[in-house]
């Protein structure tokens, strides 16, 4: 079966608007089998764009999707995504090639820089040397575009944008939350689109803040199905999923497969019943505290995991 598509920025690529999550794939209590059984029927669903990084679950995630991919000529089936948590030119070379042997593949369809969170993550990028390695990468062909990701604050992802000219992709923040606070939808995805950078979707839940048995936790005020189509809404190629079940899975495959542009008055009244509750950074709080920082990235910085 097939999802619906977007094109990729400038890329040419064509990816569906959805996009697996390696996080939650990743989790030890998920086990493995089950979890390479969740991947499998992603794929057969018609979710052919895939999320990981090389931190998620100390490599757990990207050696068992490896392992996913590596059967029935998969890997062909998928644009497959992983991140480089390095921050100087030593660190991005080791973490390329531990992702290349763990996902069991010669080339990384998108490699992006992961949680560009810290002011001066961009200059580190840049002047340690993780963005030359980048480079060197792509330009061997170990690596076919290149992206970045963030999830604390616009006028970091901005100042990421401003270190390269010619990223392909930005993966944020995008929620009817995020509407009201710290707003990718207003401040970063506009200057993306004059770049022709596509903009990927994250945290539609709020980064699972938000989800409480299918209800926004103060007073229900959406469904995770307004909240997906809200996101896919808005000016982004996919929109990156959180799956750690069958259910969720079908879940949010029903909801891309249904997928019409939400209409103004339908948003309208989502918004008005979330923008009290939304404003002041309650439901996302990656955007505001460390707690959804990365153990790794947080050690970077000299903070305590």
């Amino acid at each position: 079966m097939s999802l619906p598509t977007r094109p990729l920025g400038k890329t040419e690529a064509k990816v569906s608007i959805l996009c697996l999550g390696g996080w939650h794939i990743g989790q030890p209590a998920i086990g493995d089998a089950e979890a390479e059984r969740i991947m499998h029927a992603a794929i057969d669903e018609g979710i052919t764009f895939f999320d990981n990084a090389w931190d998620y679950h100390d490599g757990r995630s990207e050696e068992i999707m490896g392992k996913a991919l590596a059967t029935r000529g998969r890997r062909q089936k998928v644009f497959l995504m992983t991140k480089n948590c390095g921050r100087d030119a030593e660190h991005s070379r080791q973490h390329l090639e531990d992702s290349l042997r763990r996902l069991q593949t010669d080339v990384i369809d998108l490699w992006q820089f992961h949680e560009i969170n810290y002011d001066n993550d961009p200059e580190w990028i840049v002047e340690r040397g993780a963005l030359a390695v980048a480079l060197e990468a792509q330009k061997a062909g170990k690596v076919r575009f290149l992206g970045f990701t963030g999830h604390k604050a616009p006028h970091i992802l901005l100042k990421m944008l401003a270190t390269h000219n010619n990223y392909d992709t930005c993966q944020l923040p995008v929620n009817i939350c995020d509407y009201f606070y710290r707003s990718s939808i207003h401040e970063v995805i506009p200057e993306l689109k004059k770049k022709n950078v596509a903009a990927i979707g994250m945290k539609s839940l709020g980064g699972g803040n938000m989800d409480s048995g299918g209800k926004i936790v103060v007073d229900g005020a959406a469904t995770v199905d307004e909240c997906i189509r809200f996101a896919l809404s808005q000016d982004i190629a996919s929109l990156v999923v959180g799956v750690d079940s069958m259910k969720v899975l079908l879940q949010d495959v029903k909801i891309a497969r249904d997928f019409r542009p939400m209409p103004k008055d339908e948003t309208d009244a989502l918004l008005a019943r979330m923008r009290t509750i939304a404003g002041d950074g309650r439901l996302e709080p990656s955007k505001s505290t460390q707690l959804y920082d990365g153990p790794y990235h947080r050690r970077q910085h000299g903070f305590a995991e």
